[in-house]
């Protein structure tokens, strides 16, 4: 009796399964075309999101980073761990054969609550302590700081933004001998922190140069591509 259902249970199998391949076969038998468009379309589609995907291809691919554009992006997304509202600062120190050494922003010593020190730029009673100046200390002295014991000395520091008379002093006794800026905050000719910090970095005959990018901006998603 058993033997019987399963014999029938195997024939049975037997036929759907040769239905199935019928009817498969005769699919894409009666219409090739349309499935070769389909895979025509979704390759080209990958071609115009990644034009220079070449399996096959020896070379190295265009448009990356260069080491100016990689070092001041560094910087400027560290910038972006600053908690100051009204503005952030970031630098990165490498050495001479591109290695970094250290990264900082703008923020408060460690171990000092930035809930309990004020971030205001102005004090409404004129008081300084009420602001953020006595207390903040620049990108550069952090990054400079943070280079886990290795020495600044030769070495380039590339900066967001120009450093100030303060931070140039740093600058200097820590022996950098390059420093690379972005933008240059000057609210007049006359802003004494720096004209200081100009005459002082030229004097100590340390480089100074403006990043000139070469890139327009550097778009970072935080997605998978499923790809």
């Amino acid at each position: 009796m058993n033997s019987s259902r399963d014999l029938a249970l195997v024939s049975a199998s037997a036929i759907v399964g040769a239905l199935i391949s019928a009817l498969a076969f005769r699919f894409f038998s009666s219409n090739p075309k349309p499935r070769r468009a389909a895979a025509s379309t979704e390759i080209s589609a990958l071609s115009r999101r990644f034009p220079a995907l070449d399996p096959y291809s020896p070379l190295k691919r265009n448009g990356y980073l260069s080491w100016d554009d990689y070092f001041m992006a560094i910087a400027f997304l560290s910038a972006e761990r600053s908690k100051d509202p009204n503005r952030q600062v970031g630098a990165c120190l490498v050495s001479q054969n591109g290695v970094i050494l250290g990264i900082g922003y703008n923020g408060f010593p460690r171990g000092c609550s930035d809930d309990r020190l004020p971030w205001a730029k102005k004090s409404k009673t004129g008081d300084p302590l009420e602001t953020k100046y006595p207390y903040v200390c620049h990108a550069e002295v952090n990054a400079i700081l943070n280079t886990n014991h290795a020495s600044a000395a030769g070495q380039k520091l590339y900066v967001t933004m120009f450093p100030c008379n303060e931070c140039a002093k740093i600058i200097i006794q820590s022996g950098v001998a390059e420093v690379i800026y972005f933008v240059e905050k000057r609210l007049n000719d006359s802003d004494v922190a720096y004209v200081a910090s100009h005459k002082l970095l030229a004097m100590a005959n340390i480089k100074v140069r403006k990043h000139q990018p070469e890139m327009n901006q550097i778009l970072i998603k935080f997605e998978e591509d499923l790809l």
